[in-house]
Formats: structure tokens, sequence, C-alpha cells
């Protein structure tokens, strides 16, 4: 008897023992788009000033970021040799083996900064969906690579296409792809039947921007967000009626890259000449609101924040994100007034940047210089942890900033990071205490 209550007594500890979550990134900034890594038993700094990987695979040119999703990493690329082609790879997550690859003719037609594809992969449902610089879509199966549907976009769409190409990452919803083109006539956001590739609906005339779009839940409702070259909009998901609309036509160029960021009802935006702007989402209609809208003068001299490539964050209050030559800042989220600016996470420079994500009280900075840091960032300023090199930075993504840049944003999976530069894809283990 008394054996019996010992077991019974253990089972109950067992229960109630914390178990480590380990958590895929199956999408662009994770599983819920929004920047956050959920995972515990990472460490909290870094033993030497440079990142051991565990495993490392040759890769061409892109802009692409790695997605992890059931043991597989995935990430696209480009070669130039000896025909203009975009691939997709699929690896081993723990290995980094090959397990297969697909490649397609594409060439880039009035594209500039040609050293591949912008969009990161998304992996749902048992595929995975690839969307190309030229809007080349296609459906993978997983588990063999075989090739289930593509579809031409750019042909079946008359893309008006960006002087840099399409960007967003593809969005999955109840069944459809859902892909961010600037397609005509009224195409610049549409919705495909993701078995088949039929055409379920079409919005807006509007141009396309670089910014990926974003599911949020406003009055009991799910609303796509979508910043587009001329609006940030809402949009029903299963239909695209347009919910509401919120003006914000960029005075010289379409230029908008960052992700939507939202907290509670607040949703902000920012881009590199445009500045920034913090909306409202009523609880309990479906509207749009202007907190407030602040631009500087020029690129040069910046009101609140010009951000191009970083996606900023939200720390209550406050806002967190890269000015236009890699100032970091801080800025209070109720007026825009800026806190603090940090010049030491990155190096300044035009479009110098960091990728943001949030575990726990810290947040991980992975810079332009192929850097990860291990950060806090408060509206008493950033407080650096640890810093170590994780890849060198390579030339074809920006030649002309000397030693190169690293500007494809990375994934953290299984207490893991992955990250690629334009030679390689690499994993390092950031476990606090791997088995």
């Amino acid at each position: 008897m008394r054996t019996c209550r010992i077991i019974g007594l253990l089972s109950l500890l067992v229960l109630f023992v914390p178990l480590a979550s380990a958590d895929d990134w199956p999408q662009w900034r994770g599983a819920n788009r929004d920047g956050v890594w959920r995972e515990d038993g990472v460490i909290e700094e870094f033993k030497d000033a440079t990142i051991t990987p565990r495993w490392t695979m040759p890769i061409g040119a892109g802009y692409s970021g790695p997605t992890v999703a059931a043991g597989r990493v995935y990430v696209t690329d480009r070669l130039v040799e000896p025909t203009q082609r975009e691939r997709v790879h699929c690896f081993d997550e723990r290995t980094g083996k090959l397990i297969w690859s697909d490649s397609y003719d594409c060439l880039y037609d009035g594209v500039s900064y040609e050293a591949g594809p912008r969009a990161a992969v998304t992996v749902q449902d048992g595929v995975a969906i690839s969307l190309g610089a030229m809007g080349n879509l296609r459906v993978y199966d997983t588990t063999s690579g075989e090739l289930r549907w593509e579809s031409p976009l750019n042909e079946r769409f008359d893309i008006k296409m960006p002087i840099w190409g399409i960007a967003a990452a593809p969005l999955v919803y109840d069944k459809l792809i859902i892909a961010h083109i600037g397609g005509t006539p009224d195409a610049c956001v549409v919705a495909l039947d993701l078995a088949t590739g039929q055409e379920v609906w079409r919005a807006l005339s509007d141009r396309a921007s670089y910014s990926a779009p974003i599911l949020v839940r406003q009055a009991d409702q799910d609303v796509l967000v979508v910043w587009t070259g001329d609006n940030v909009v809402g949009l029903k998901p299963t239909t695209g009626e347009v919910f509401w609309k919120y003006p914000l036509a960029p005075a010289q160029m379409v230029i908008a890259v960052a992700t939507p960021i939202v907290d509670a009802n607040r949703l902000f935006v920012t881009s590199f000449y445009d500045g920034s702007a913090m909306l409202s989402l009523p609880s309990d209609r479906l509207a749009v609101e202007e907190i407030w809208r602040r631009k500087g003068a020029d690129e040069q001299h910046t009101d609140a924040l010009h951000s191009i490539i970083s996606t900023p964050i939200f720390g209550g209050d406050y806002v967190y994100g890269v000015d236009s030559y890699g100032e970091l800042r801080c800025l209070d989220a109720k007026t825009g007034d800026r806190k603090w600016e940090d010049l030491t996470a990155t190096p300044k420079a035009r479009w110098s940047n960091i990728h943001f994500v949030r575990n726990g009280e810290n947040v991980w900075m992975f810079n332009e210089m192929g850097e990860l840091i291990i950060s806090r960032l408060s509206p008493d300023g950033f407080q650096e942890i640890s810093r170590a090199k994780l890849i060198k930075p390579t030339t074809p993504q920006l030649s002309r900033r000397g030693q190169g840049v690293c500007w494809a944003h990375p994934a953290f999976a299984n207490r893991h990071v992955f990250v690629r530069n334009d030679e390689e894809i690499v994993c390092a283990s950031l476990e606090a205490d791997p088995r």
C-alpha cells in the first residue's frame, strides 16, 4: 500500500513539473507572424564571441529567411549560371542533410537588387508554399517535395511589378493562400484555393508594397491586415470584403517593407521616407482611427521612426525599432515621442538593419553584420546582455556595404537558430542544457 502511495505521489509531481516547450517557426516571423519566440530552456548568454554551428549547408544568394516545421528547414535562393533560376530547398532540421530541392527558370525582368527571392516559405497542412520575386507561386508536398501545383501569378494577374519584386510571404487562412502581389484589375491581394490554386477572391486596385499580410482579431472577427503601396486595409479573409481603409500613399515611392505590428487595439506601421503611423482598431466595430502620424523632413532628419527592412516590436506602451541609418530607438507609443536612441546595436549606415525577436523578457537581435545579440529593451535604454558572431555578411544582397550584409530574417525553432547569407544556411544550438 505504501509503495502505491509513493508511486502515486511521484506521478502527481511529474504532472506538476513544468515541461520545457519547443516550437516550430513555420512562416514569416514565426507561428503567429508576431516575432515572438515562445520556447523556454534557452541560453541567457553566449560562452564565446563566435557561435559554433551545429551544421552548415551551401546555398545560393537570396533575401528570404528560413522557416522550420516538422523536422525540416525550408529556404529559397537564386542561381544565374548557366541560366537564371530560383530554387526551393528542404533540409533535415537535425543534420542539415538535403531532403529535396526544386528549381525553375526565372528571369528577373525589371527587378532591382537581384540577389534572389524575398518571401519566406510558408509551411502548413503538409505543404510548403513558395512565392518567388517574379510572382511564381509553387506548392510542394513537404514529405516528398512533389510539386502539387504552380501558378505564374505575374502572367495570371498582370502584376504591376514593384521595383524590388514580390516580397510579401503568402499567408494561409481557412484553406486559402492569400498573396499580396499588386495584380490587375483589382487584384492587389488575391486568395487561391490551397488544394487547387483556383481563384477564390481578389481585392483592391492598390499598388503592391513589400509588407507581409497579418491576421488580427477585431470586433469578434478575423481581420486580414494588408499594408499595400497606398493604404493600410482591413479585409474579410474569406471573401476580400473591405472592412476599413487608412490612406497611406507614399510621398516618393512605395517603400513599405516592415510588417505591421499589433498590441491590443493598436496597430503601428513605419517606412523609410514616410515615417510612422499609430492606428487604433476599435474593439466594438470594424473601423480604423488615427492616433498619431509623424514624419521627418527627410531620410536623415527623421521623426519618430523611419524604418526600412526591420519590423519593430511593441513593449507595453513603447515601440522599439531601427531608424533609417541604423539608429535603435524607443518611442512612446501614445505620442511617437522619442525616449532614447542607441548606435551600438548595428553599424550606422543607410538601411542598416536589425531583426527583433522577443523571448520572455529578452529581445534577441540579429543585426546585418551577422551578430546575434541578447538584450533587454525598456524605456530606460538598451541593455546588451551578450553578443556573438553567428554568420559572416556577404555581398550579393548589398555589395556597396564593403564586406556585405546579412538581411534575411532568422528562424528560432526547437531551441536552435537558423540563418542564411548568400553562401550558406547555418543551424546553431541555443539550448541552455543540451543533452
